[in-house]
């Protein structure tokens, strides 16, 4: 590493060297100072750096896979979604890079200002809409434009999309997303100057183990300018560090009321010989190893955790929890 030399050194140098104390000729024969430069394109300048790219291929990597989730459940078939590539260009190259025709969504991450590009190919695009309508997810060969209908299908699928861009960037900063326009001539989305630096995130869409084609979502600098520093590893570290917040938590417990948990109540229990077993007819009775006034078992999920009681709610049957079983003890 090369030494950087004060001004006070600077003038001792030159003073020294016009007194003679120090030979001119000396200096040169002592070999050219090694430069090391670095080609640096002006019409591409890299605004983002590994750090924020990395972070950012990560956090979309979450958003494929709740996008792939819901797609499969939403359109009842097997469609998966992969980080194809995370990269930065400009935003010309962008535009030229796209077909035509295509579906691109202008969308709005707000808080954040300007204007986000989510375009999806035709090859992914009408297997979608086939699918929404009831059809086996194929596709023509024939490249065409949406028709209007198609055009609002597409508009409602992309809501429900962005609602998981969402949940994949709450970590890191909440947006709100919104579809401010879908067009599909990718000429007509002159939003920023040709120069504007992008971040490029391509997935991959498959389509029952079939590939489809790409979506690419075109975020530029100039709109994750205000919240750029939060992609760098340090910040991420020190979120990841400080522990689940409260709204982490609002959001577990809330997702927890949906899962579905099975339950068993096991009214009793009695042996009976295959032979009783194979003689069994209508208006025979077992006599099962409980008693009347002892609480029934409830399982959860194959354990035994409660004692309940049996009776009826709204003409249907049903149970009352009133103890709490550890352990094969029950406490009341």
């Amino acid at each position: 590493m090369q030494e950087i030399l004060s001004q006070g050194e600077i003038d001792s140098l030159l003073e020294a060297l016009t007194s003679g104390k120090l030979d001119a000729e000396e200096v040169k024969q002592s070999g050219p100072v090694a430069v090391h430069t670095k080609a640096y394109d002006f019409r591409r300048p890299n605004k983002f750096s590994k750090d924020h790219l990395r972070t950012l291929e990560m956090l979309h990597q979450n958003f494929a896979r709740l996008l792939s989730s819901f797609l499969s459940g939403y359109l009842r078939s097997s469609i998966n979604v992969e980080v194809a590539s995370t990269g930065q260009m400009i935003y010309e190259e962008f535009i030229r890079s796209i077909p035509s025709p295509t579906v691109i969504a202008v969308l709005q991450l707000a808080p954040l200002e300007g204007a986000v590009l989510m375009e999806t190919n035709s090859q992914v695009v009408f297997p979608l809409i086939d699918l929404m309508f009831g059809g086996p997810g194929s596709s023509s060969d024939t490249i065409r434009e949406l028709t209007d209908i198609e055009v609002s299908v597409v508009r409602k699928l992309y809501s429900r999309m962005l609602e998981h861009l969402s949940v994949a960037w709450q970590d890191m900063f909440q947006i709100e997303p919104n579809i401010q326009g879908i067009e599909t001539n990718p000429r007509m989305q002159q939003l920023y100057s040709p120069n504007e630096v992008v971040a490029l995130i391509t997935f991959s869409v498959s389509l029952n183990d079939e590939p489809r084609g790409l979506i690419n979502l075109c975020l530029p600098f100039i709109v994750l300018e205000p919240m750029i520093s939060r992609l760098s590893v340090r910040q991420q570290f020190l979120r990841q560090s400080s522990g689940p917040r409260d709204e982490d938590m609002k959001w577990l417990k809330h997702w927890l009321g949906y899962s579905n948990v099975g339950l068993d109540v096991v009214l009793g229990e009695v042996d009976v010989s295959i032979n009783d077993f194979l003689n069994l007819n209508t208006g025979d009775v077992l006599v099962l190893n409980r008693r009347l006034d002892q609480d029934l078992n409830l399982l959860i999920e194959g354990e035994m955790k409660f004692g309940v009681q049996a009776g009826r709610m709204n003409r249907k049957l049903a149970v009352q929890v009133v103890s709490l079983t550890e352990g094969g003890r029950v406490n009341g």
